[in-house]
């Protein structure tokens, strides 16, 4: 059931399943530190009125996901489950760029190698993605025009643009020697 995304043969039993729980439990553990009183209400002082970008960012992500997801499984709610997957990943280092870019480019030693380690991360997804590009498959809205698969590149593409920021700060951080 759902074999789209695991490979079919048995290597794959309990492994990929067995992430997935660990992975949820880690997350769920992260959002409820995240989300305790104390850190709550000092975030509700620091931001202000505004727009909550939270769920502006995740219900684009999810309406792009909607529209562009493949057919690889065949079943559109796990396909755009995990094409909306992939667009959240690759913004999740906005937040970390608008840390170092309140703090005038100073950059914790811990914060430039998660950045390093979101773009190594995202050239190997890429080189990946690049290779699966005719194994990757939809119902082409245009003729000819794997529009996933543009989706992907286009994901892709942008997180770079985002790392290419966090350079940007890093380097300007090293040259005033500021790097922690």
């Amino acid at each position: 059931w759902l074999n789209g995304y695991l490979p079919v043969d048995a290597t794959g039993d309990f492994v990929f399943q067995a992430t997935d729980v660990c992975s949820l439990l880690l997350v769920l553990w992260l959002l409820a530190a995240a989300y305790s009183e104390g850190s709550t209400a000092k975030r509700r002082e620091e931001a202000g009125a505004g727009l909550p970008i939270v769920p502006v960012v995740l219900g684009a992500c999810v309406a792009v996901a909607l529209v562009m997801h493949g057919e690889m499984n065949n079943r559109p709610l796990f396909d755009s489950t995990w094409l909306a997957g992939l667009l959240l990943d690759c913004v999740a280092v906005a937040p970390q760029l608008q840390l170092i870019a309140r703090s005038k480019g100073r950059v914790d030693a811990m914060t430039s190698h998660f950045m390093a380690a979101m773009a190594l991360s995202r050239v190997c997804a890429l080189v990946f993605f690049w290779e699966a590009w005719h194994d990757i498959t939809c119902v082409p809205y245009v003729e000819g025009v794997n529009h996933t698969m543009w989706t992907i590149l286009v994901a892709h593409l942008a997180h770079f643009a985002l790392i290419a920021d966090f350079g940007y700060y890093y380097v300007k951080a090293a040259d005033r020697k500021s790097v922690v």
